[in-house]
């Protein structure tokens, strides 16, 4: 919890002032001629791509305009309101209602302007220095509006201002002497800022404590009505001293800094404390018995530190000071250990408490059922054991309940859950609990979550609840049977259990949905074409199933859709036109029996980031649309299948391409020399992190995309990492020329795979610039020459092929280079450690099928000459179909997947 509600009574002067002023800019009163033409002035040099200022337009009544508040009475600006709307943008798109541009001076003609509200925009630039001139503002929220840079010295100039918020920017002040000046000022918030510069701020003159000198002090000579505080964020490396003579201050947030050590004493010093933040920190340590003397405390978050301490004592001493004031306590994610004390049931104000992610052991006390006013309880991710105690059906005002991931056992019965009319929440996944209610059982909570870990078929009280949930997750469960209808709003994750049968219908209004890993079998066509219809669906990952027949051609009306995975089922037929229509960021239909040629309308999905069509059948010349219109593509994945043609040069336009994968098809022609292009495999701090987050009211959770990539002589499965790849893959086609000297200059490239073509000539001098590469596999081509002396560079390979090409000379003296085994070398001329004189010499696949006859005449030893013989043998009746006929193959993989799956559920997986 990053920051919390806290009632406050200066606070809400300012806030009702404001909300009234609202209410009474419906009055007749028309606005002043001077006011409306500086505010069509500040309207000409702002970019407004959703049109929300279309109300402001010439010779219109300005205190109507959206977002003006003119006072009463006078007709004057009093305040101006353009706050961007919050939303959740889809996947990494940008908030369109989001202003742009220049901030025009012309505001300096509002002199009555008391409230100006320029928040959640995109201004970008420095925050302008005229708006220290606004010398009537008492309200100034600049908020997460992309401001960057200093903050101008003159806002010190606002003697008026008690509420300003500077935060979520990117600010880097090398001065904050300007706070003095705002003698009113009750809230002030910087987090986000990087403060290690603004060493000059405050100096304060604490002359009744002693404090130890400050690196960071804050002035607050004229500060002293400062009620809340937010200096999260702001790179500090330790409390900054001087706030404790802040002694006004009512909400201190020193959360996400880099404060580390014990949490300092002085916190006795703030006698009226309410609100302490001291979460995502790294302090350890025990918690100082300063805190324990705030008469006054509400809200303490000590969340994800490395406080060591027993639990029992920290709520006994919170009982001492803090049993009638405590609201929110939120410890989550630190070191403690030992047992909750009943002491914990006398907190009768507590609403939210959260030790998740401890080493809390022993059972949940009995007096747990006396927090009446308890809403939000939350232990998972702990060693917690006995049973789950019937007292908390006695806790009226709960809405969330977290048990996951401890030891409890027993059985749940309809009876824990009889007077939880509130419950939203319901998360007890990944214990021993047995959750047995009656068949005929009609909950008393409308729950929009559920995070069961349950067996058996999804249960008939589940699916027949009346209420409809806004988030269902039972992933990775054992769960069987048909679903036919999912009544959810917003997101369901059913990944990797046993649900067999069609796909089920779901609510229109879904936009998460999740069925990856099961044993879903038949068409497409209904849920895509009838039960959805488009709708706000942004997720849509069914892959690792059984669906057969053709993509239907039906998602026109899907333009929300920004991920569509389909791999790994039985699909076939082509690429239907209408997919080409979305906005997808992630196209992945990978492992089908999919045919044709690629639709030129998928050159419309140019938000494309990845592409991976591989282990198909799709044919034709790869399109040169692909590097002409997918300009944001990172991964593109046409591996294993029948395109043709030459490698079209405008791949090469694809600044953003890390992974490039063409092999095992039957293209031809040279490998383009503008390669060197691809800048994202050239330059450094590309990295990404590939993480889809979804979001709704009352969640938050994430996956990582996945890519299969064969990558150091074997195939696996890239996500978390996925990010800090980068590869070059071209093998098993018919490529001809010369390896280009140009790919020299992808000095981030890790893995480059050129083997079984048909390339000639030296291999490049420059591939030994490219000091990164930890795979590289040139073999089965006609390369001459010698090995690249500068292949002593490639410090980090730990994969390395240049077998069965003409190679001569020396191998290079290197670390690496000598760590690989003959099976790298053979095939060539080559000699010199690792080879031994007995594999120096030049054996092809040739002279292997021609009984291991040896090139140097010597006798034929004929156990090896039968060996070999068994193995071609082996090899053309059975192993060589797998190769090269792929519906054989793709039914080989499909029977060894069906076994694996069945095996996995024999034993019974619990992950």
């Amino acid at each position: 919890m990053k920051s919390v509600t806290i009632t406050l009574f200066p606070f809400l002067l300012v806030i009702v002032a404001i909300c009234f002023s609202f209410c009474d800019a419906t009055s007749d009163v028309l606005c002043i001629e001077s006011e409306r033409k500086a505010l069509l002035k500040f309207k000409n040099d702002l970019v407004d791509p959703s049109n929300r200022l279309s109300s402001w337009v010439e010779g219109g009544d300005c205190c109507k305009w959206l977002g003006v508040v003119c006072h009463n009475t006078t007709g004057h600006i009093n305040q101006l309101h353009l706050a961007a709307p919050l939303s959740v943008p889809q996947f990494d798109a940008p908030n369109n209602s989001t202003l742009r541009g220049k901030i025009n001076s012309s505001l300096l003609e509002l002199k009555h302007l008391s409230s100006l509200d320029l928040s959640n925009n995109n201004f970008r630039g420095n925050i302008p220095k005229f708006l220290g001139m606004l010398g009537s503002l008492t309200y100034l929220n600049l908020s997460h509006a992309q401001f960057q840079g200093g903050i101008p010295q003159n806002l010190g100039n606002l003697s008026k201002l008690q509420y300003l918020d500077l935060g979520g920017n990117d600010l880097k002040p090398k001065s904050l002497q300007w706070v003095s000046g705002l003698s009113s000022l009750q809230y002030l918030d910087l987090s986000d800022a990087d403060l290690r510069k603004a060493t000059d701020w405050l100096k304060l003159h604490l002359s009744a404590c002693s404090l130890e000198d400050d690196p960071s002090p804050i002035s607050v000579n004229s500060t002293k009505s400062l009620v809340v505080l937010n200096l999260s964020e702001n790179n500090f490396s330790s409390v900054p001293m001087s706030i404790f003579g802040l002694h006004g201050l009512v909400s201190i947030d020193l959360s996400g800094n880099s404060l580390e050590g014990p949490i300092p004493d002085y916190f006795r010093n703030i006698s009226f404390l309410e609100v302490l933040d001291l979460s995502r920190n790294s302090l350890n340590s025990s918690t100082p018995n300063s805190l324990f003397s705030l008469n006054h405390l509400q809200f303490l978050n000590l969340s994800s530190n490395k406080i060591d301490q027993d639990i029992s004592e920290i709520l006994l001493s919170l009982s001492r000071c803090c049993l009638d004031c405590l609201e929110s306590l939120d410890m989550a994610h630190n070191d403690l250990f030992g047992h909750l004390v009943d002491q914990l049931g006398h907190f009768k104000n507590l609403a939210h408490l959260s030790l998740t992610g401890n080493n809390i052991s022993g059972h949940i006390p009995l007096s747990i059922g006396e927090l009446s006013s308890l809403k939000f309880f939350d232990v998972s991710e702990n060693q917690l054991n006995g049973t789950f105690p019937l007292c908390f059906g006695q806790l009226e005002s709960l809405e969330t309940l977290n048990l996951g991931f401890n030891l409890l056992e027993g059985v749940v019965s309809e009876t824990h859950f009889s007077n939880l009319t509130r419950l939203t929440t319901l998360e007890a996944s990944q214990n021993r609990l047995r959750f047995e209610p009656n068949s005929s059982w009609i909950p008393p909570f409308q729950c929009r979550i559920i995070k069961l870990r349950i067996s058996d078929i999804l249960p008939t009280w589940l699916l027949n609840l009346p209420t409809q949930f806004e988030y269902v997750n039972l992933s990775c469960n054992q769960l069987t049977g048909g679903i036919s209808y999912l009544n959810v709003r917003e997101i369901v994750d059913l990944r990797s259990n046993r649900f067999t049968g069609q796909l089920p219908r779901v609510f229109p209004t879904l936009q998460y949905l999740i069925l990856s890993n099961n044993l879903f079998s038949g068409p497409l066509f209904e849920l895509v074409c009838n039960s959805l219809r488009g709708g706000p669906m942004e997720c849509l990952a069914i892959e690792r199933n059984f669906l057969s027949g053709e993509i239907p051609d039906c998602w026109n009306h899907w333009r929300g859709l920004g991920y569509l995975n389909l791999e790994n089922n039985n699909l076939t037929g082509k690429i239907p036109p209408s997919l080409g229509h979305l906005n997808l960021l992630v196209l992945n239909l990978r492992n089908n029996g999919m045919f044709g040629e690629l639709p030129s309308t998928l050159q419309l999905s140019t938000s494309l980031i990845m592409l991976d069509l591989s282990d198909n059948h799709f044919s034709g010349s790869v399109p040169a649309w692909i590097g002409d219109k997918l300009s944001k593509l990172e991964i593109l994945s046409l591996r294993s299948n029948n395109f043709d043609g030459h490698i079209p040069q405008k791949i090469c336009q694809l600044q953003s391409l890390r992974i490039l994968d063409l092999s095992h098809n039957n293209i031809s022609g040279a490998i383009p020399k503008c390669f060197s292009n691809l800048s994202a495999m050239a330059n450094k701090g590309n990295q990404n992190t590939y993480m889809f987050q979804w979001s709704s009211i009352s969640t938050n959770n994430f996956f990582y995309l996945r890519a299969l990539l064969v990558l150091k002589g074997r195939q696996d499965v890239y996500s978390t990492i996925l990010g800090l790849v980068t590869s070059i893959c071209l093998s098993t086609n018919r490529l001809i020329g010369e390896i280009p000297k140009e790919l020299g200059s992808l000095v981030e490239l890790r893995s480059l795979n050129v083997s079984r073509n048909l390339l000639i000539g030296n291999i490049p001098d420059e591939i030994g610039n490219m000091k990164l590469m930890e795979s590289l596999d040139l073999s089965m081509n006609q390369l001459t020459g010698e090995i690249p002396s500068s292949f002593s560079n490639l410090n980090f390979l730990n994969h390395f092929n240049v077998s069965y090409n003409n190679l001569t000379g020396q191998i290079p003296t290197s670390t690496q280079l000598q760590s690989f085994g003959n099976l790298s070398y053979m095939g060539n001329h080559l000699y010199g450690p690792p080879l031994t004189k007995n594999h120096s010499t030049n054996r092809t696949p040739t002279d292997v099928a021609n009984n291991g006859s040896r090139s140097e005449g010597s006798n034929v030893n004929w156990l090896y000459v039968s060996i070999v013989l068994g193995f071609v043998m082996g090899f053309s009746g059975v192993v060589a179909p797998l190769f090269y006929i792929k519906s054989w193959r793709h039914a080989y993989y499909r029977k060894l997947d069906h076994i694996g799956r069945k095996l996995y559920m024999s034993l019974g997986y619990y992950g």
